[in-house]
């Protein structure tokens, strides 16, 4: 691997399971990248996965804001935002804000578990080209 992607991994509270999941199947490839997260879903990765990642507020207090800036900045190469459709947010307009700064920045953002994995395979192959 060239260089080591920055990769933000967030889930809503019903979906943190399903990240923790995630991480732990894709553990050796994301243990090669620069991972971010918001408060608790980071703690999680690192209490339960393992992971080395560097964590943001939670979501409520302004991590998605943060990590939304590092994306307008250049520095983050995708997102996983594992969103919970079902449930309400109190943080929603910054949920909408970090998802439009990808779309605006062409910055990938899988928010489902499908497209994660779709996502991890591309970023997997780029790594392995050595791209």
């Amino acid at each position: 691997m060239m260089t080591r992607p920055r990769i933000a991994l967030i889930a809503h509270d019903h979906k943190k399971d399903d990240i923790v999941a995630f991480a732990t199947r894709h553990r050796a490839f994301l243990s090669q990248c620069e991972l971010l997260a918001t408060g608790t879903t980071g703690g999680r990765l690192i209490d339960e996965v393992g992971l080395e990642v560097t964590r943001m507020l939670s979501g409520p207090w302004g991590g998605d804001l943060q990590i939304g800036a590092q994306l307008a900045e250049g520095l983050v190469r995708a997102v996983v935002f594992l969103r919970d459709p079902m449930t309400p947010q109190p943080h929603e307009p910054d949920i909408n804000a970090l998802v439009r700064a990808c779309d605006v920045h062409n910055v990938p953002c899988a928010t489902n578990v499908a497209t994660a994995e779709l996502l991890i395979a591309g970023l997997t192959r780029e790594a392995e080209a050595g791209n």
